[in-house]
């Protein structure tokens, strides 16, 4: 019977910390869809601050945030938006650019560094003279870690390079930052720099920083006064939510330094996970606190079953397809000898599942 779980799913099943309990029950609050709520602003000026934009705004989710952030640049329906073929705005948040803001988007294909070739953007901007009978370019976006690409990092002279394309053509660059911290720690480059060619980023707090709740997303003032409207229309004020904030700020002040370990954690796991017949994984892309791992041709096993058996055995990851899974690594309780114990298990379920399952 298992009575421990070690849960790899994603970095955003974290549990609070009794610090940020504790500024929780303690956190001022006031109604923050008036504007009043000084926990809120106190940590939507400290994001702001650290991203070096001049305002920020809490939003529930980094979908949200996401979201508003498109449509602000992109205020009349019909507008197109460049972004990645393997991004999580255009595969992970239900089309909403789209079904709520007529937004089209001009997919680019992801290499598998998280990037797209500035060439192929370049080529993806429509020519006005076209604007008969094309949507009109407004907007590009970039992901930073690039989830579905393992967490890979964009470089600030990747990121610089596309935020050129972008003034070029008159165009806005939003940056997707749901884990823009893991990017600074791994890369070693301070996260403002990341994002000084973007006009609005969207910087998520409940995932490898490990707060319960919300995303800041950050720009001109200009930019947060009509992202605030839209917050309200999309149903995202939500009045005392100096609370929430609290925990969000523990996190920010006490977790981006533990980000470090969980990327020496990850390729720890990788590597351990590669040494294992039957598994594939490729160690040298495992560069923030996310992993794939790919079952090779052989083994009488797949992914469903691996999985079913790991989660029977106290050990949850998500499986990616038929032949792939991912673990994703977090901080906070995860040691090196619960990462030993997880290999040994896949290692002897991958045994046991070449013998025994048809």
């Amino acid at each position: 019977m298992v009575t421990r779980t070690v849960d790899l799913r994603s970095d955003t099943v974290t549990k609070p910390t009794e610090a940020m309990r504790a500024a929780m029950a303690t956190a001022e609050v006031d109604d923050d869809v008036l504007g009043a709520d000084p926990t809120a602003f106190r940590l939507e000026s400290e994001v702001a601050k650290i991203m070096g934009k001049e305002a920020g705004l809490f939003v529930p989710s980094g979908t949200m945030g996401n979201l508003i952030s498109v449509l602000v640049h992109c205020e009349i329906r019909g507008s197109e938006v460049i972004l990645g073929d393997n991004s999580h705005i255009h595969i992970y948040e239900n089309g909403g650019i789209s079904t709520i803001g007529g937004v089209h988007p001009r997919p680019v294909k992801n290499n598998e560094d998280g990037t797209m070739d500035i060439n192929l953007i370049e080529a993806a901007i429509r020519d006005p003279r076209g604007e008969l009978v094309y949507p009109t370019t407004r907007l590009i976006c970039l992901e930073n870690t690039h989830a579905n690409t393992g967490g890979r990092c964009l470089s600030a002279e990747y990121v610089d390079s596309v935020g050129e394309l972008a003034k070029k053509h008159g165009l806005k660059l939003h940056i997707d930052g749901a884990r823009i911290f893991n990017a600074s720690v791994a890369l070693e480059v301070p996260v403002h720099r990341l994002v000084q060619a973007a006009d609005s980023v969207s910087v998520c707090l409940s995932k490898g920083l490990g707060a319960p709740v919300g995303s800041v997303i950050v720009g001109s003032k200009s930019f947060i006064t009509k992202a605030r409207r839209l917050r309200k229309t999309l149903g995202g004020g939500m009045r005392q939510i100096g609370f929430i904030c609290a925990a969000a700020f523990v996190a920010l002040k006490e977790n981006v330094g533990k980000l470090e370990a969980d990327h020496k954690k990850a390729k720890v796991l990788a590597e351990g996970l590669n040494q294992i017949k039957g598994l594939k994984v490729n160690v040298a892309a495992v560069e923030t606190n996310i992993i794939y791992f790919d079952i090779v041709e052989g083994p009488k096993i797949t992914t469903e079953k691996l999985y079913k058996y790991l989660e029977e055995h106290g050990v949850l990851v998500m499986p990616e397809g038929p032949s792939r899974s991912v673990y994703s690594i977090k901080n906070h309780y995860l040691g090196y000898l619960k990462l030993i114990c997880v290999c040994v298990c896949v290692c002897v379920l991958l045994l046991i599942g070449q013998k025994s399952i048809n």
